[in-house]
């Protein structure tokens, strides 16, 4: 079994690592690369859709990134435990149709002893948004290091 650092139990710094992480994973918007972070037998919560394991969690975020255009999120730790960590989020992203959106969330998070993701449970809200009102501009993928989280954003 291979190890997904840092690993619990979590500290300040290590729980922002895992977290920041984890946006970049989701950023990439590689399904197949960001399932290898979650257990073979993670189970998630996400919305109405439940998920029961890594191989569901690829196929959920596969038709999420057909469905979901020009995605881009910021991740912000909430708090933490020994092995579990709370964020909220943000991610902007539109439809076939160049509607877009901010979708706005809180997830929990649970970790083995390897790192690896075991539940995830998240609840999420869209807002329709103008264009003029985007406030991720980054190129695909990873955010960079200066451009400025939720908190700084005011979301």
């Amino acid at each position: 079994m291979s190890t997904r650092p840092p690993l619990p139990p979590f500290n300040e710094h290590s729980a922002r690592e895992k977290v920041r992480l984890a946006e970049d994973g989701w950023n990439s918007r590689n399904p197949e690369k960001v399932a290898l972070a979650y257990t073979v037998d993670t189970q998630w919560r996400n919305r109405s859709t439940f998920i029961h394991n890594r191989e569901e969690a690829a196929a959920f975020l596969t038709a999420k990134w057909n469905k979901e255009l020009e995605y881009r999120l910021i991740k912000e730790l909430w708090a933490f435990t020994d092995n579990r960590i709370a964020v909220r989020y943000a991610y902007e992203w539109h439809d076939d149709s160049g509607n877009w959106f901010r979708s706005y969330g809180n997830e929990n998070w649970e970790f083995d002893e390897n790192g690896l993701m075991k539940n995830r449970f998240a609840c999420i809200n869209d807002l329709p948004i103008a264009a003029s009102e985007r406030k991720f501009h980054w190129p695909q993928g990873r955010r960079p290091d200066n451009h400025p989280g939720l908190s700084e954003l005011g979301l």
